[in-house]
This record gives C-alpha cells, structure tokens and sequence, in this order.
C-alpha cells in the first residue's frame, strides 16, 4: 500500500511539472486546495491507464517498438496521457491536454520526472 502511494505521490508531482512547463497542459481550479485534490485524481487515472491499459499497447505495438529500437514508447505514453485527459474530462475533473505533439513533450516530461521522483522517494520494500 505504501508503494501505490509513493508512486501515486510522484506521478502527481510529474503531472505538476508537465502542467507547468507546457502551456496546452492545463490544469484549472477555484483554489490551490482544489487544484492538488484534482491532480492527485489525475494521477490516481494516470497510474491505473498505466496499469491497465498501457501493457495490452505495447503488446500490440511490439513490431513497431523493435522496428523504432524502443522510440515508440514516446507515442505510447503520449496515447495514454490523451486517454487520461479524455478520462479526466469523463469525471468532470479540469485537466486537459491539448493536441497529440503536447501529448508526446508531456508524455517525456512525465516519464523523467516520474523517474527522478521515484529514484529519490522511498519504496515499500
């Protein structure tokens, strides 16, 4: 349990940064209180498009990944950030993505930062 809270911990802090950084990532709310319970639930969506949804792609796409040397992993995680957003959007949360080459730029951003976060957050090993 104390693993999928860190994690959850540091995809939100991933998708802040995103938001931060590109423009067409917006994030909207009344309060700074509401715009944090928001982009945890982003990040709760994120992580379970991850988990459910991200292994069937890459199943699929395999062919492309080895044809590209693992490049396509950029388009993939640009897919699951647009199926977030359109998620977000269902839930009447006010995140959104705008265009697929936003997607893809916060798809990098996320996947490194997420990365730092982890390496530096502990686990629950």
């Amino acid at each position: 349990m104390k693993n999928f809270v860190v994690k959850t911990i540091a995809n939100a802090g991933a998708l802040a940064v995103a938001v931060w950084l590109i423009a067409n990532i917006t994030l909207t709310g009344d309060s700074t209180g509401k715009k944090t319970a928001t982009l945890l639930l982003v990040a709760l969506i994120f992580g379970l498009v991850n988990v459910v949804v991200k292994p069937v792609v890459k199943l699929f796409s395999l062919p492309l990944l080895i044809l590209t040397l693992g490049l396509f992993t950029l388009v993939v995680n640009a897919l699951m950030l647009l199926l977030t957003s359109w998620l977000a959007d269902k839930v009447d949360l006010s995140f959104h993505v705008e265009g697929f080459w936003t997607a893809v730029l916060g798809g990098l951003i996320i996947s490194v930062v997420s990365w730092a976060l982890n390496v530096v957050l502990p686990d629950g090993d």
